[in-house]
């Protein structure tokens, strides 16, 4: 359960974990591009990724058939960066149970400085949409958006 005293902030990222598509500073610009909050509270400092690859896997199965989905998850990460597994669900399914199965696991995996606000760490729920992708795979609609941000410098 999550405390009540917890401060809530939406992230609606341009993009962000782009499996097989994008690096770890990508997904980190992806984080700070707040677009919407709820409740006004809007950290100084957003949270941090520190994982040095990203721990999402594809599922086998679906990968052999080139199928691709994007899930989005609500993750809660505490003042200390970490995510509380519990806390995770899938707010977005791709469709495919072992893509949304896969974004879950991966998700208790990830590692962050703490989001900030005034100078001290605080707790913070964000929205993460985990992006499968097969490199051989047909562009879905709105991967362009996707595709430019990945080669920005």
């Amino acid at each position: 359960m999550i405390p009540a005293s917890l401060r809530a902030l939406t992230l609606l990222p341009f993009a962000l974990l782009l499996i097989g598509c994008i690096d770890r500073r990508t997904a980190q610009r992806a984080i700070e591009g707040v677009q919407q909050a709820e409740g006004g509270v809007i950290p100084d400092v957003m949270p941090a990724v520190r994982n040095e690859s990203l721990p999402f896997h594809y599922p086998p199965a679906l990968y052999a058939v080139k199928a691709q989905g994007n899930v989005t998850l609500r993750i809660f990460i505490d003042s200390a960066g970490a995510v509380w597994p519990e806390s995770t669900s899938v707010v977005k399914s791709s469709g495919y149970p072992a893509f949304d199965s896969s974004a879950v696991a991966g998700s208790r995996e990830l590692r962050f400085a703490p989001a900030m606000l005034h100078g001290r760490p605080m707790s913070i729920s964000i929205l993460l949409p985990v992006f499968f992708r097969h490199p051989k795979g047909r562009p879905l609609p709105g991967d362009t958006i996707l595709h430019r941000n990945h080669t920005a410098p």
